[in-house]
């Protein structure tokens, strides 16, 4: 009885692990950094965000931190403007 409890626990442990790491990858595939171009002249200058920007900032809100952690982007996605656009957009500055 033991040995199948054992058994038992371990294939839903491998399942969790199959399904966590399928999610990861299914999250990783929308992220995409060229999905906020429309946020381009408002990340480097003072312009204000456009409706087509605020609509892939909050989009892509799930990948912020991956791309604040990216040295190729993050000069775009941790200023103050950026700080200013997401405010602008309703979109909560991510804690990374």
């Amino acid at each position: 009885m033991m040995r199948v409890s054992f058994v038992a626990l371990c294939v839903v442990a491998l399942a969790v692990v199959i399904f966590s790491s399928e999610a990861r990858t299914a999250e990783a595939k929308t992220c995409n950094p060229m999905k906020l171009l429309p946020c381009m002249s408002a990340l480097t200058s003072s312009s204000p965000p456009s409706t087509s920007c605020c609509s892939r900032l909050k989009e892509q809100q799930p990948c912020l931190c991956g791309y604040i952690k990216n040295p190729a982007l993050k000069q775009y996605v941790d200023n103050p403007n950026a700080k200013r656009v997401a405010s602008t957009c309703g979109v909560p500055y991510p804690k990374c």
